[in-house]
């Protein structure tokens, strides 16, 4: 089965070798096959094609029956597809984790690039961007004080705060009440309500802190590592804490 140049660099980039693109194209059109047929029609040597067949079952391109001979069938392309995204999400999250744990100590200790102790985040990206950053490098504690209008950002961000070590202590107020069905807080350790808020935050470990100023909407997001900064966001966080409420 010719395909074209374009599909054949996709596919290659999806991890598929040359052997594997021509057996997989030779079965989605000649159905189920036998290995020897595979290789006769593919013109893939012998002596390759059971390599080939094992690494795209391996990889989810395609299947084989019980019965003997053993004969091979393909699966679907988009449902490969969705099956290779899947497998190179989860690859691409371990190889984060490996340089975050490994590699950023060694850039950050180092100071190779002087880091800026304020930043004025603008538009929504920008924040997810900072917060992800943040949640990543977090080690031992979050506190997040959500109003209203912040409440989409940290529903957004909820699967960062899921993914966090289990060491890590989570501390969420929240302007209005838990009913709200657009936010989620089953991942936090701790759940404070506040009827109002002039603004809210997010501080990681004590030494990071994302700010939300603004009333009904957020007019300011800033990021700061500045130690004074910080250090005030936390007494302040501590203070608005203490007077909250626990859900009922």
């Amino acid at each position: 089965m010719a395909i074209n140049e374009n599909t054949r660099a996709t596919l290659h980039e999806m991890g598929l070798n040359a052997y594997e693109i021509d057996t997989y194209t030779t079965l989605l059109e000649g159905g189920k096959m036998t290995a020897m047929e595979i290789s006769e029609k593919a013109q893939v040597p012998y002596s390759k094609i059971y390599d080939a067949l094992n690494s795209l079952k391996e990889k989810g391109w395609i299947k084989s029956g019980e019965n003997r001979p053993t004969k091979y069938y393909p699966v679907p392309p988009l449902e490969a597809t969705r099956f290779t995204k899947l497998r190179l999400e989860d690859k691409y999250i371990t190889w984060e984790n490996i340089i975050a744990e490994d590699l950023q100590p060694l850039y950050e200790q180092k100071e190779i690039v002087e880091r800026p102790e304020m930043l004025i985040l603008r538009g929504q990206q920008a924040v997810l961007t900072k917060l992800e950053e943040m949640l990543k490098m977090t080690t031992k504690e979050i506190v997040v004080a959500a109003p209203k209008f912040a409440k989409p950002i940290i529903t957004i961000a909820d699967p960062w705060f899921n993914s966090l070590k289990k060491n890590v202590n989570i501390q969420l107020m929240i302007a209005g009440n838990t009913t709200d069905g657009e936010f989620k807080y089953s991942c936090t350790s701790e759940v404070r309500l506040r009827d109002h808020m002039f603004g809210g935050g997010i501080i990681v470990d004590g030494k990071e802190a994302m700010l939300f100023l603004g009333d009904d909407k957020p007019t300011l997001v800033i990021w700061s590592a500045h130690i004074g900064i910080v250090a005030f966001a936390r007494e302040y966080f501590q203070f608005l804490w203490n007077t909250s409420t626990t859900p009922s």
